[in-house]
């Protein structure tokens, strides 16, 4: 019998592509609002957004295949540390002359709400939570 294709991965596939038009929009709205370090700025806001989708989707992946426990632990324990990661980012880039963390934050804030829009469009696409979560079974 095959394993399903994990729900987390199938998100990853069909949203990770955006960030690549997200990033050109972005960084375009940068340079036109702000010149070459607003546009790496907002750039950078969107690298973030995608490497925040693929570490959730992957941690939240591994936790699936231990235990509904496992992946609560993995879910808010990875939001808080994901959130952690985002600030002392944009803290430690704000020291460099040329960032931006206004164009940053412009970048970032409506990419997160747009991602989260379409995971939940995914989500009501596949009718029910439940599917999300695959479990083996356990040996024997």
């Amino acid at each position: 019998m095959t394993d399903p294709v994990e729900p987390e991965r199938e998100l990853v596939r069909r949203l990770l592509p955006l960030a690549l038009p997200a990033l050109a929009v972005a960084a375009g709205a940068g340079a036109a609002f702000g010149g070459a370090g607003a546009a790496v700025s907002a750039g950078l806001g969107i690298a973030a957004v995608a490497a925040n989708l693929v570490a959730h989707a992957r941690s939240a992946a591994w936790a699936s295949r231990i235990s509904a426990a496992a992946v609560m632990v993995v879910e808010l324990g990875g939001y808080v540390l994901r959130i952690a990661t985002f600030t002392v980012a944009l803290l430690l880039l704000d020291r460099l002359e040329w960032f931006s963390p206004i164009a940053f934050v412009a970048a970032f804030v409506p990419a997160t709400v747009a991602l989260l829009a379409l995971e939940m469009k995914y989500l009501v696409d596949r009718r029910t939570q439940a599917d999300l979560w695959y479990f083996r079974e356990a040996p024997r």
